[in-house]
């Protein structure tokens, strides 16, 4: 993937590691459109890189899609990369039955649905486009499962699927589909949950993260982890079930 001359999209932009890439991006010389749920994030990302334009948009919401897709093909003409970033992260136990899972904001909408239907509502833009390209960002727990975190690590793994499987279909439009895997990053995912564990650090800054994401982007690399997750997307299936027993020998 070149870094410069693109038109890019990243869903959940306004922060973390979609900020990072949208700041990447844009001093790499592409022209970056990103878009959140929240006005006050996405004005601040305005402020600090003025370059960068701003679309409130709920992507659990499929008419706030669809009406995104709209205006990026009106406004945006040139758009070459679709990024689905936008992300939440919640602890479940479902040993206290199912109301929690049932009560607050849907994983499964957001990380999984999300991607599927802005990617089915995108390929008509970027085929035919230079250098056409999906980037979906999924997670290490999406190989090796949380149990604090089981919906979360289920969505993760079913965008890992996906995109093998869109990777493969969208091979005879020209259209590259990449994954990255990020590790545990210093993010406002899961602020609560995190609160909970000691304000858990990673001790990964999105910026570290994504300044090797973007080397591997350039490299063609189709399947992008770091640290703790490159070492997951190479595991035998023995290895990985040796890391689930020690990431959740505390639940």
């Amino acid at each position: 993937m070149k870094l410069s001359g693109n038109t890019v999209l990243i869903t959940g932009g306004a922060t973390g590691i979609g900020l990072a890439m949208a700041e990447a991006f844009s001093k790499a010389g592409s022209e970056v459109v990103i878009c959140g749920r929240r006005e006050g994030r996405l004005r601040a990302a305005r402020e600090k890189y003025p370059k960068i334009h701003t679309r409130t948009c709920d992507v659990a919401n499929e008419t706030d899609c669809r009406a995104l897709a709209e205006w990026v093909g009106v406004n945006f003409k040139d758009l070459n990369i679709l990024v689905n970033n936008a992300g939440v992260q919640r602890d479940i136990d479902f040993t206290q039955g199912v109301d929690t899972f049932l009560a607050g904001e849907s994983e499964i909408r957001i990380n999984l649905e999300a991607p599927m239907i802005l990617s089915g509502l995108f390929i008509p833009q970027l085929t035919g486009k230079n250098d056409p390209a999906i980037v979906n960002v999924s997670s290490g727990l999406g190989f090796v499962p949380a149990a604090r975190m089981p919906v979360y690590s289920a969505t993760k793994a079913g965008l890992h699927a996906f995109s093998m499987a869109l990777r493969h279909q969208l091979s005879k439009l020209g259209i590259k589909v990449f994954e990255v895997v990020p590790p545990a990053v210093d993010t406002e995912l899961n602020a609560e949950g995190r609160a909970k564990r000691g304000n858990f650090k990673a001790n990964l800054e999105p910026e570290e993260f994504t300044a090797a994401v973007m080397k591997d982007l350039e490299a063609d690399v189709l399947e992008i982890g770091y640290g703790m997750s490159a070492g997951m997307l190479k595991a035998s299936r023995a290895e990985l079930d040796k890391s689930f027993q020690q990431m959740n020998s505390r639940w």
